[in-house]
């Protein structure tokens, strides 16, 4: 993108760098479920109209956009901003789990469900924010993970495969 503008559009560039100074200045985490916002408050937290006793835990702010956009889901979030990976150094500490846990335990929360990414850091974090949640007495699930709709057996992964029939309903 960045030797595209600088090629065939260089204002469109300068408009995109204003953009990002801009955004660096105003853009924050959210108090809360820890998004970026512009606000002390994000505007998911802020709505009276979300159901409060379901909290969704992902791994990064496009993470909640992208389940924000099915519009299946109304409840809250808590943004980790990260995952567990200890190879590369990062612990619970480093992606907030201790802010997670005192929000989950707020007396509102009845359900934690984990929308980390199916990947092995993914599937780590959420076996240890899970087993800690379950020790608290909260309810937890986790995404269901499958074939996709459409998609033909034959061109889907083995492991993809397996953890359908594991999982099926």
């Amino acid at each position: 993108m960045a030797f595209h503008l600088l090629q065939h559009d260089r204002q469109g560039a300068q408009l995109m760098a204003q953009a990002l100074q801009q955004a660096v200045a105003s853009v924050r985490h959210c108090s809360r479920c820890h998004t970026f916002t512009e606000d002390e408050v994000c505007e998911v937290c802020r709505n009276p109209q979300r159901d409060a006793s379901k909290l969704c835990v992902v791994e990064t702010p496009a993470d909640q956009a992208a389940v924000e956009r099915t519009a299946a889901y109304r409840g809250l979030y808590f943004v980790l901003m990260g995952k567990l990976s200890p190879l590369d150094g990062i612990g619970p500490k480093d992606i907030g789990l201790a802010k997670l846990f005192e929000r989950a335990a707020d007396g509102q929360v009845q359900e934690v469900i984990l929308a980390t990414n199916f990947t092995a850091e993914g599937e780590a974090t959420a076996h240890v924010i899970g087993e800690a949640l379950k020790a608290r007495g909260l309810r937890v699930t986790r995404l269901a993970r499958g074939v996709p709709a459409g998609s033909e057996l034959e061109y889907v992964d083995l492991g993809t495969i397996a953890h359908a029939l594991v999982d099926r309903r």
